[in-house]
């Protein structure tokens, strides 16, 4: 099954101060692992290590990043989701289980790699599966 990695696994993956660097490389780095990248997390990653205030040494540099994706998609067994999903879709979120605005982005992923019949790897352990009608255990990885 294809691994949709969410924007933390990446920042854990590609900052090696990261306090889950070391879990990030060791799932990376798992034989015949499938990924998958879509626009959203692309560009979080690329903002996300670009903050003023990341780390002790700031900003990576917006093309460091993006060149790093690329070395990495390259060396995997990558494929590229584009955003086909939509969160108004009729009976693809179950609202009543998004507790708060900062579940959006991980329901959408999840909804993401539900369409995609993928699996959402990710480190936050709040995404619930009852938040995206047909997602179920091997839709999402809580690393």
């Amino acid at each position: 099954m294809r691994h949709l990695l969410d924007v933390n696994v990446w920042v854990a993956l590609l900052d090696e101060a990261h306090v889950f660097h070391t879990q990030a490389l060791t799932f990376i780095q798992r034989k015949k692992l499938q990924i998958a990248t879509c626009p959203l997390v692309e560009n979080g990653v690329i903002r996300v290590l670009n903050l003023p205030g990341y780390g002790k040494l700031g900003p990576v540099g917006f093309e460091v990043v993006a060149n790093k994706l690329t070395e990495i998609c390259a060396d995997l067994d990558h494929a590229f989701w584009p955003d086909q999903v939509s969160m108004r879709t009729p009976g693809m979120v179950n609202w009543p289980r998004v507790l708060g605005h900062n579940q959006i982005t991980d329901v959408y992923l999840l909804a993401l790699a539900v369409a995609n019949q993928g699996c959402l790897a990710t480190l936050d352990h709040r995404v619930s599966l009852s938040t995206v009608h047909g997602a179920s255990s091997k839709n999402l990885l809580l690393m």
